[in-house]
């Protein structure tokens, strides 16, 4: 194979990947797009030149869209996918809900250089990619609108897919490791007149780590909770192990509502499931319950515990500071999401929030989407070794 074919062959995997991402953008925002609508728009694209940003529109608009009032919709989604703009992305009149956002910001043309080689297709699509608003990114929950917060659903549901990941007691094969495959090894040695030249390895399989959220939707965390339960409904997914409690004055199980597919009556689900929202903050009884209950105390063990909390603790902080030891001593790790730590200046003198630091593994802030983003990458880095205890009050930040 030349150099130039497989450029050409990069490129088109390249663009194909990035179309089919868009395609389920459109999806999530109303739009009937099929897996032969993707196919069209592939089709129609080969036929243009990728570098004019007309010829690129139009060949998805018509492939991709059936009606009228689609275009709105389709117009802020290929801004904001494909020429990295921030326009307000309205859901269509036939889905329930939202006002539409106002009309996208008009920006500069594209780049249309003329260009009729192939390699060129490789550029363009490199440069395509999705951009997250940077507005969203810093704004904080406690400020967002509802059509803010319908934006930031994607944004959130991409952060939401990190998990940790811990060794199986299953082997796989590998190229380097601390056991040898005797079986694959000796099968190889059949070539070599009987003696194992080339030696072949075993090692653990790496699977993902139990995930459990316990989330304070008391009356001083609600602007936060209704972004973390959008949080939590993109990481419940099918075949993970992932559960999620909330606690005000009593704790409740949410798996179950937040497992359906559509993201607005998971979280209806949620809300009517829960009957202390927006109430008062017992957070030592509900790690209590946590650790008492049979059928929850064995989601907490050996999992990574993420607690989104303020701190602000209306029962007693001896019981508190009791049971989350017994949690710490189940559990892989404990990582406590704080919205006021991302205020300037924040210290946690709280009692409640003092009587948690010696307790806990990672002290996050927790007020907009940047510290998601901080929430999601501690979550990936966490190793399989049983997270180093510090002393009392070392808790990172």
């Amino acid at each position: 194979m030349s150099i130039a074919t497989a450029r050409e062959r990069a490129a088109g995997d390249r663009l194909l990947r990035k179309l089919a991402t868009f395609g389920r953008i459109l999806r999530e925002a109303g739009l009937d797009v099929a897996p032969h609508r993707l196919q069209e728009a592939l089709a129609a694209l080969s036929a243009v030149d990728v570098a004019s940003r007309e010829e690129c529109y139009w060949a998805l608009r018509c492939t991709l869209t059936s009606r009228h009032e689609d275009g709105e919709v389709f117009d802020a989604a290929f801004a904001a996918f494909w020429e990295r703009r921030t326009p307000e992305i309205a859901r269509p009149q036939r889905a329930p809900a939202t006002e539409p956002g106002p009309e996208p910001a008009a920006s500069d043309a594209a780049d249309s250089r003329p260009s009729h080689h192939a390699g060129d297709a490789g550029d363009a699509a490199q440069g395509m990619a999705w951009s997250a608003v940077e507005r969203l990114r810093t704004l904080n929950f406690a400020e967002y609108t509802e059509q803010e917060l319908q934006r930031s659903r994607l944004l959130v549901e991409r952060l939401a897919r990190a998990q940790p990941l811990r060794r199986s007691r299953r082997l796989r094969s590998a190229r380097a490791g601390d056991r040898i495959d005797n079986r694959r090894t000796l099968r190889g040695a059949m070539r070599t007149d009987g003696y194992p030249i080339v030696r072949l390895y075993r090692r653990r399989r790496l699977v993902p780590r139990k995930l459990l959220f316990l989330i304070d939707v008391s009356g001083s965390m609600e602007p936060y909770a209704r972004v973390m339960l959008m949080f939590l409904h993109a990481a419940v997914r099918p075949g993970t192990k992932v559960e999620a409690f909330t606690f005000g004055t009593r704790v409740t199980r949410v798996t179950r509502e937040l497992a359906s597919h559509e993201p607005d009556q998971a979280l209806r689900a949620a809300a009517r499931a829960v009957p202390d929202w927006a109430g008062g903050t017992r957070i030592g009884e509900a790690v209590k319950a946590l650790n008492d209950r049979p059928e929850w105390r064995g989601a907490a063990r050996g999992a990574v515990v993420v607690v989104v909390s303020d701190g602000w603790e209306r029962g007693d902080v001896d019981v508190l500071s009791c049971e989350l030891a017994r949690l710490r001593r189940a559990a892989h790790a404990i990582v406590w999401v704080n919205p006021l730590a991302g205020e300037p200046g924040y210290e946690p003198l709280a009692e409640g929030m003092a009587a948690a630091l010696p307790h806990i593994d990672r002290f996050l802030p927790g007020h907009d989407l940047r510290s998601l983003e901080v929430l999601a990458g501690v979550l990936e880095s966490l190793s399989d070794e049983r997270t180093a205890r510090r002393p009392a009050g070392a808790a990172r930040r």
